[in-house]
């Protein structure tokens, strides 16, 4: 069997000719019976637990990275029925800034890499970079997939690329991004899941909040599927990441929704369920004090 031949036969394993339309109309038929039911306190609580609070500027320093994360060692016994956000999600090059600065209990520290947030470089520099931001103190690491080899067929590439980065992952937690405003089709979006998790992602991420589209609804429902499947197969639980414009409250329950209603309440926590945000925190705040 050829090397081509093993990937096509992990994507017959899964149903991938999937509806744009179809999606779309589950999306909405699974909002309209179960957001309201969401919509509570303990769910804005633990939204706030499952946050990634993020700063990815080109005018992050370290000055600005060390204080961004004083704000989350403040929030420590400010609200003492509310956890702390799960992670501070910064460039590898500020990995060590974190870590330094970072006294709250429980908190990871997330780094992008692998050329974030093109992936177009080396396969050996994004192994390097990675290598590197777990040294300096990454407990999880954000890469993008190599669009390029998806969209080319080149499977055999995309997945030994995604292997090698999760070898140097050592103990961090890797997190594939799709960047599914790129990807475009749900058909597109459960093949790239379904290569991500044979190859050793930890998570599932929808987007950078970069260039492209950021997280959709029907995205999430897409991902959500690839790994309850995935796990049913494999035995193997792993995380969904929804990222790029999720800012309002109500953004964040329709996400939370969608991970319970596919992939159950054992996903709805910070282990397997994570928001990638810089302005979420703020507003789910300020729900709950309301």
């Amino acid at each position: 069997m050829t090397s081509t031949n093993k990937y096509i036969d992990i994507l017959k394993q899964y149903k991938t000719a999937l509806k744009d339309e179809d999606i779309a109309a589950k999306v909405k038929e699974i909002i309209a019976g179960k957001f309201a039911e969401n919509n509570n306190v303990e769910v804005y609580k633990t939204l706030y637990s499952c946050i990634d609070l993020t700063t990815l500027n080109t005018t992050d320093t370290k000055e600005e990275v060390w204080k961004f994360t004083e704000k989350v060692n403040d929030f420590e016994g400010t609200y003492p029925d509310v956890n702390n956000v799960a992670a501070i999600c910064v460039f590898p090059n500020f990995a060590e800034v974190v870590k330094e600065a970072l006294t709250a209990q429980g908190v990871k520290i997330a780094c992008v890499s692998g050329g974030f947030p093109s992936s177009q470089t080396f396969t050996e520099v994004k192994i390097a970079e990675t290598a590197l931001a777990v040294a300096n103190g990454a407990d999880e690491i954000d890469i993008v997939l190599n669009l390029g080899f998806f969209l080319d067929e080149n499977y055999e590439e995309l997945c030994e690329e995604i292997d090698e980065i999760k070898h140097a992952c050592r103990d961090a937690h890797l997190k594939v991004i799709l960047e599914t405003g790129a990807l475009k089709t749900a058909s597109n979006i459960m093949k790239a899941s379904i290569f991500s998790l044979y190859s050793g992602a930890d998570f599932l991420k929808t987007s950078t909040g970069k260039v492209y589209e950021g997280a959709s609804l029907e995205a999430a429902y897409v991902m959500c599927t690839a790994i309850k499947e995935y796990a049913k197969k494999t035995g193997r639980k792993v995380g969904f990441k929804a990222s790029g414009g999720i800012v309002t409250t109500e953004d964040a329950v329709k996400y939370y929704t969608v991970v319970k209603e596919v992939l159950g309440d054992e996903w709805c926590n910070n282990e397997y369920f994570r928001v990638g945000a810089s302005r979420l925190a703020n507003n789910l705040l300020d729900t709950i004090k309301d």
